[in-house]
């Protein structure tokens, strides 16, 4: 979206200059309305000398509104009568017309870390999402005029008129927006693959990648209010409370068959190994019984949850 910002165009003075003239004009204003009393019979000279302190004076007092002061990485926005007069962003100690209307805005970054949430992925299953993230003004425009930011800061009857208020109001912008960004983001894919597709990106391998996808969608969402997204992360994943522990039980039987299946390869793998030493060291002759058997106790040994009993075979005793 094109932007509609510009830079302020007005009369600029510098600040400390104004300071000076605004405490000289009273005083010139003074001596004017003394020299008219005092002077006697001055005709024209004596009305000339009261208007002139008395437009002075007046002069001094609208003077002292049209002050700004301005920090690094903060911005006014000047309407004239209401109408928009650009974005002064220039830091340091200035002066312009009295007549302008500012407000100012915090061009700074913010952080927002969103409470965790309850969605649905991809498959259905409820989780538990949270993000954070760091975000700041790029379009001063936008935020004033395109969202109702100044409504929803008013307070004691003045629409926008203070900064924490405005920026209030926008952190609350960004809020919802994130929650409506989480939501579409993680309702696309699934919390896990469920050792079904393990190619399929998910929520918790995506990484990177989801947080690009989430940065993106926060962007599109707040580009009408001026806003930027500097980075976004999901900080915080889990099963919602009612399926954590079901959730549970199928990962810990998942972790179980996985190591059951190097148990047995690693067990095959020493059974094979034995009989190959003991058939080349022409240790032992055995039958293919004689194997089978011996194929089975070390399999029953080497699988076992428990250590095996020993049993030692002595041989048969002939009375």
């Amino acid at each position: 979206m094109e932007t509609k910002e510009f830079d302020f165009k007005g009369t600029v003075l510098n600040g400390f200059v104004m300071v000076f003239v605004s405490i000289v004009m009273p005083i010139v204003a003074v001596w004017c309305i003394y020299e008219s009393i005092v002077i006697e019979d001055g005709g024209w000279i004596t009305g000339c000398l009261v208007a002139l302190g008395i437009i002075l004076a007046l002069c001094s007092l609208l003077t002292w509104g049209g002050f700004l002061m301005l920090e690094p990485n903060t911005a006014r926005v000047t309407t004239w009568f209401g109408k928009y007069s650009g974005t002064f962003t220039r830091t340091g100690f200035y002066w312009i017309n009295p007549f302008y209307s500012t407000k100012k805005l915090s061009l700074r970054a913010r952080n927002l870390d969103a409470e965790p949430i309850k969605v649905n992925d991809k498959v259905g299953n409820p989780v538990m999402i949270g993000l954070v993230l760091v975000w700041k003004l790029k379009d001063t425009y936008k935020a004033m005029f395109e969202v109702d930011s100044q409504t929803m800061a008013s307070s004691d009857g003045t629409i926008g008129g203070n900064t924490k208020g405005l920026m209030h109001a926008l952190e609350d912008f960004v809020s919802v927006q994130s929650y409506a960004a989480l939501r579409q983001v993680a309702g696309q894919y699934a919390y896990d693959d469920n050792d079904e597709n393990t190619h399929e990106l998910t929520l918790r391998s995506g990484g990177d990648e989801i947080n690009e996808q989430l940065e993106a969608k926060l962007n599109e969402r707040l580009s009408m209010a001026g806003i930027e997204i500097v980075e976004a992360r999901i900080n915080y994943l889990a099963y919602a409370p009612e399926i954590a522990a079901v959730m549970l039980r199928r990962q810990q039987a998942s972790a179980i068959i996985t190591a059951r299946e190097k148990i047995v390869e690693g067990a095959v793998s020493m059974v094979k190994m034995a009989l190959d030493k003991l058939s080349s060291d022409g240790i032992v002759e055995l039958d293919e019984d004689k194997k089978a058997s011996m194929v089975s106790n070390l399999l029953v040994v080497l699988c076992a949850d428990e250590s095996a009993q020993p049993v030692v075979n002595t041989g048969t005793l002939n009375q």
